[in-house]
């Protein structure tokens, strides 16, 4: 078998558990963030979440599937370990930054409830006072 096909076997095989791994890792940590995000509604956070596990399914598999080729033909067993290496390398940043994406726009969403939260009174008002004159 040929050396650059060894090492595209080596790539897909990694590169696929590790996004599995990844997307089952954020989807069970997830899901308490998501609930207290969308304010306790469970139905409503397994949806949302379980449609971020299918984008990022697709981002991620997709992004390895283009990334599979590669421009030289790889001689011998070094050559392997680099090519796989550099490519694993990448993907890593990938879903890293797809990681912290998310975290950061699930951050933004749960700021905004919290503030929508406080400007809530804590006591309905009871009435109102009629402004002095000359005051």
């Amino acid at each position: 078998m040929d050396r650059t096909v060894i090492a595209y076997v080596i790539y897909l095989a990694v590169s696929i558990g590790l996004t599995v791994w990844v997307a089952r890792t954020l989807s069970q940590n997830g899901r308490v963030f998501l609930a207290d995000v969308l304010k306790g509604d469970e139905k409503l956070a397994d949806a949302v979440n379980h449609l971020l596990v299918v984008g990022f399914y697709l981002v991620n598999l997709g992004f390895v599937g283009l990334y599979l080729s590669g421009d030289d033909a790889i001689e011998d067993t070094r050559g392997v370990f680099e090519a796989v290496s550099t490519k694993l390398g990448v993907v890593l940043l990938v879903l890293g930054a797809m990681h912290l994406g998310n975290v950061y726009v699930l951050n933004r969403i749960r700021r905004r409830g919290v503030m929508e939260r406080e400007q809530l009174p804590p006591v309905a008002p009871q009435g109102w006072t009629a402004p002095q004159a000359g005051a």
